[in-house]
């Protein structure tokens, strides 16, 4: 085969691959990165000229109303299909990782279907996700950034009667002597831009996608300033 032909059916399969996410194919994901592996494709470029691209389409659409929740779930399970495909060959190539995200929804609130999202998504962005379920302490999650070394922590709330949890936490962090080590960002159907300036959190994200998107900025900012 011709080197340009070569080109464009890698093109091709990756397309391909990224259209299975976005629909949510489960199946035709993971068949699409063993297709992938199998023509001799970096694991790297697979995840990020197909799978990182599909699902920010998936959440542009999801912002615009275009899509909504299920969609979300099922385009983030094929995603994770083709991830359980490339994880092992990531691993032993020892593919950089931007560094570990600790995420949960925040104590008293058991909500987290939103939260396993951005878990998916972070995970599918080259992070290293922690994810401590829900119903998490302060403490707990302190505990785990400390830990984990982490620089990024996400905090999900669905509802209003736990969103202070969210500002025990960051003051948890502050007690521990870690709030300057890690980039902060909370998230769930009541909380607003407004609520995290008010609390001091670094950033907010209303969907999944935007969630990822931020933590790659993030961390982009910190490589190109030397941190």
């Amino acid at each position: 085969m011709q080197k340009n032909e070569a080109g464009q059916a890698d093109q091709n399969l990756l397309q391909s691959l990224g259209a299975a996410v976005e629909a949510g194919r489960a199946p035709k994901a993971e068949e699409g990165a063993r297709e992938a592996l199998a023509l001799g494709l970096a694991p790297e470029d697979v995840v990020s000229c197909a799978l990182i691209p599909a699902m920010g389409r998936v959440g542009e659409r999801f912002r615009l109303g275009e899509a909504f929740v299920p969609e979300m779930m099922m385009s983030a399970r094929a995603m994770q299909a083709a991830l359980n495909v490339l994880r092992p060959l990531l691993a032993a190539r020892k593919a950089r990782s931007l560094g570990t995200a600790v995420i949960g929804t925040v104590q008293g609130d058991q909500h987290d279907i939103g939260k396993n999202l951005v878990a998916m998504m972070l995970e599918g962005s080259d992070f290293d996700v922690v994810d401590l379920g829900s119903g998490v302490s302060p403490q707990r999650f302190v505990q785990a950034v400390a830990e984990a070394k982490a620089s990024v922590l996400c905090l999900s709330a669905l509802l209003t009667t736990t969103m202070p949890q969210m500002r025990a936490t960051l003051q948890t962090l502050e007690e521990a002597g870690l709030r300057q080590n890690v980039k902060v960002m909370i998230g769930g159907a009541p909380v607003t831009q407004d609520y995290a300036d008010r609390i001091g959190a670094d950033g907010y994200a209303p969907d999944a996608a935007s969630a990822a998107l931020l933590a790659r900025e993030w961390m982009g900012a910190a490589a190109d300033s030397g941190g």
